[in-house]
Formats: C-alpha cells, sequence, structure tokens
C-alpha cells in the first residue's frame, strides 16, 4: 500500500493552496504595470463602459492557458520544444524571435514603470530606482532555484490586492457597476474600438502562454515521483484536475485585479475629466488629490509589486521559448554554469529592457509597438497550440476535449479579430 505524501497528510486548505502555484503566478504576471496603464486608461477615458472585456476575457483566458498547461504537463516538454519537433524551422524561429523582441520591450516598459512610481513615493532618479529593480529581479532568477523562486513570486501576487482594497474603499454604484460589466455598451468609434484591442491583447498575451507550460514543466522536473501524464495515466485524473483549479483561480485572480483598476480609475480620474493616461504611474500620480494619499500610495506599491512579478515572467518565458527553439539546456532549477545560454537570453533581455529606460526611446511608444507584435504573432500562436493540443503523438490518450477544443478556438478567433480591427485603425 502506497505511503501518504506530505501533501496527502496536510490539512485541507494548506493542499487546496499547494494546488495553485503556475497559473496563479501566470495571472498575476499578466497584471503588469503596463497593463495597468491600459486598464487605467479604459476606466480613465470610458468610464464602466469596458466592464464587459473583462468579463468576456475571463472563460477565455481560462481556457488557452489551461490548453497552454496541459501541454506542459501531459507532454513533458514546453511549448517551444513541441513546437520544434512539430513545425517548420523557420516558422518556429520567426515566433520565437518577435517574441523575444516584444518581452524585451515590455520589459523596458515595466521597469521604467517601477521607477517612475518609487520615485512618486520617495526622492530620487526614476531612472536609478529603475536599474535597481532591474538588476534585482536579473540577480533572483540567476541566483535562486526554482523551487524558492516560485514561492517568492507566489508572495509578490499578494501585491495585487492593493487594487482590490483601494476599489473597495471608493464609493461606487454597485448596481451600475454590474449592469456595465454583463450588459455592454457598445461603440463604433475609432477610440473605443482600439482600446477594446488594447485590452484584449494585454490580457490574453503570447507570453503567458510559454510561462505556464514551462513552469508545468518545472514543477513536473521538481517531483521525482511525477512523470509526463501521456506516460502515467494514473496520475493524469488528479494533475489535471489541480491545473483547473490553478488555471481558473489564476486567471479569475487577474481578471478581478483588472476590473478593480477600471473601477477606481473610471469613479476617480474619468469621473474628474482626466481621460488621458499614458503610463500606470502617471495613472497613480493623478489619483493622488482625488482619492488620497492612501489610494496613492496603494496604487503605487501595487505598480512596483506587480513589476517584480512581471518581469521575471516576462524574460523567463523569452528564454523558456529560445531554450526550447534551439534544444539548449533551460530551467531556473539549473545553475548558470549548467544553462548559460539559458540565463544569458533572460540577462540579456533584463538589461537592454533596463538600459531602455537610460535612453530616448520612448518606453510607452515602444510598448504600443510591442502590443502590435503580441497581438500580430499571438494568432498563430494560438493555433498552433490548438492542433498541438488535439495531436495524439503530443498529448497521447489526454488530447483535449470537445468542450475545451470549443473555448480554445473561440478565445483564437475572438483574438484574430480584435488584431484585424487593430491593423484596420492602423491604416484609417
Amino acid at each position: 500500500m502506497p505511503q501518504p505524501t506530505p501533501r496527502d497528510t496536510a490539512p485541507p486548505a494548506s493542499r487546496w493552496l499547494a494546488k495553485l502555484g503556475p497559473g496563479l503566478i501566470t495571472g498575476a504576471a499578466d497584471d503588469d504595470p503596463s497593463g495597468i496603464a491600459t486598464y487605467s486608461q479604459a476606466g480613465a477615458q470610458f468610464g464602466l463602459q469596458m466592464l464587459w472585456t473583462v468579463i468576456l476575457t475571463l472563460p477565455l483566458m481560462v481556457g488557452i492557458q489551461a490548453i497552454s498547461a496541459r501541454i506542459g504537463r501531459v507532454s513533458g516538454a514546453g511549448l517551444a520544444t513541441n513546437m520544434r519537433r512539430h513545425l517548420p524551422r523557420p516558422l518556429l524561429y520567426a515566433i520565437v524571435s518577435l517574441l523575444l523582441i516584444a518581452n524585451t520591450i515590455n520589459i523596458a516598459a515595466d521597469i521604467a514603470a517601477m521607477g517612475q512610481a518609487v520615485s512618486l513615493l520617495a526622492d530620487g532618479a526614476s531612472h536609478w530606482y529603475a536599474a535597481t529593480a532591474g538588476l534585482l529581479s536579473l540577480l533572483l532568477q540567476v541566483l535562486l532555484p526554482y523551487h524558492r523562486y516560485v514561492n517568492l513570486l507566489k508572495w509578490l501576487t499578494l501585491a495585487l490586492f492593493a487594487y482590490v482594497v483601494t476599489a473597495v474603499s471608493l464609493q461606487l454604484p454597485w448596481l451600475q457597476v454590474l449592469q456595465a460589466a454583463i450588459w455592454p455598451t457598445l461603440s463604433w468609434q475609432p477610440a473605443y474600438i482600439t482600446t477594446v484591442v488594447a485590452v484584449f491583447g494585454t490580457t490574453i498575451s503570447p507570453y503567458l502562454f510559454f510561462w505556464q507550460a514551462s513552469q508545468e514543466v518545472e514543477d513536473l522536473r521538481a517531483d521525482p515521483h511525477a512523470h509526463a501524464l501521456k506516460h502515467a495515466a494514473e496520475q493524469a485524473a488528479p494533475q489535471l484536475q489541480r491545473i483547473k483549479i490553478d488555471t481558473v483561480v489564476g486567471m479569475g485572480f487577474s481578471n478581478l485585479v483588472a476590473l478593480c483598476i477600471m473601477l477606481t480609475t473610471a469613479a476617480t480620474l474619468g469621473a474628474h475629466g482626466i481621460t488621458e493616461i499614458t503610463s500606470s504611474a502617471q495613472a497613480a500620480q493623478a489619483l493622488r488629490p482625488i482619492a488620497g494619499e492612501c489610494a496613492f500610495a496603494l496604487f503605487s506599491l501595487g505598480i512596483v509589486g506587480t513589476g517584480l512579478l512581471a518581469v521575471p515572467v516576462l524574460a523567463g518565458s523569452a528564454a523558456y521559448a529560445m531554450a526550447g527553439a534551439m534544444h539548449w539546456r533551460g530551467s531556473l532549477e539549473l545553475q548558470y554554469g549548467s544553462a548559460r545560454k539559458f540565463y544569458g537570453i533572460i540577462g540579456g533581455a533584463t538589461l537592454i529592457g533596463t538600459a531602455l529606460c537610460f535612453s530616448s526611446i520612448d518606453p510607452i511608444r515602444a510598448l504600443y509597438w510591442s502590443a502590435v507584435v503580441n497581438g500580430v504573432i499571438s494568432v498563430p500562436i494560438m493555433v498552433v497550440l490548438m492542433l498541438l493540443a488535439r495531436r495524439p503523438a503530443v498529448m497521447g490518450t489526454l488530447v483535449i476535449s470537445r468542450r475545451l477544443t470549443v473555448l480554445g478556438w473561440l478565445c483564437t478567433a475572438v483574438m484574430a479579430l480584435a488584431v484585424a480591427a487593430m491593423l484596420l485603425t492602423m491604416v484609417l
């Protein structure tokens, strides 16, 4: 008779918390400083009219992220490794290269926002605060093994509660909020369409697919009793259930935070005629005279906390993608000497992103173009994900269900429409 594992004998609350990991961290990283700026702009410019986008994207996020996680856990390999095995090399290299460029630009924007947020709370130049944040993030990734680092990332997700607390502390018309969330007010104005596309593109991002799949592989390697599920069918039921819970909680938390940011900026900035927000730090600064010092401080601290969470995810997902595509050794559990190319990508992306904060390049403008790149490459990546998840050569007998297939293709179609709308607004 098998002996119970420590997880089996833990209290129910501990066992439930143990189910949270890759999905929770992925969802929290989605609310990075650049995402905060997008949600702030949506709330400030359109008030409650954008709340429906957060409700719509929730099941779509859950579906596509669950598929990404399943591919990692079932096949025992990350997305890029599976793509290398089943895709033409030119397509693989194009996807991974664009992901690396977009992630590096996003890192620059997030680090710049962190520096600006700290400079709002303390005296000093924002560039140097940004450099400190970038170097701290890099050192933690290189020096801490995965099993310790992932626990640190879990604690950093608590920073997002700052936005929940800020929203709850305001006097909001909750009946109007509920109505706006479930009954959209649509518009064909170019600014409205562009903002919808920006919210979709910020919420459903390619780097999140690569990260969650890779973290499932990391968890698999960290457990000596675990095996790729296509070779260990007896482990499938509890692991797939864990992935479901982890993903639903992580994406639900992510969208709750996005909703709270929209509510906060709609009830404060938008209600006082402040409708142009170009950065998360500007949103925090504009909040100060309207909502008070406490809301301002919470909003600013949240930017720093989410930046410290998101930068490693951006750099790490790029490194996992490159390592998988090039067949390098790649794992946060490995020491630097055993995976130099992998850590070289992490270091290069983080340092280049930090250096861009000292250049004349406008990080917000750069972020716009990274969003364009992310939006464009997300659709072919999602098509590839769906094809991989239905292939017995990848998934064995654990190909995704018909319901998850429908949800995944629906998410792909919505993103394709969003990209088409984005490109149309750029031309017109």
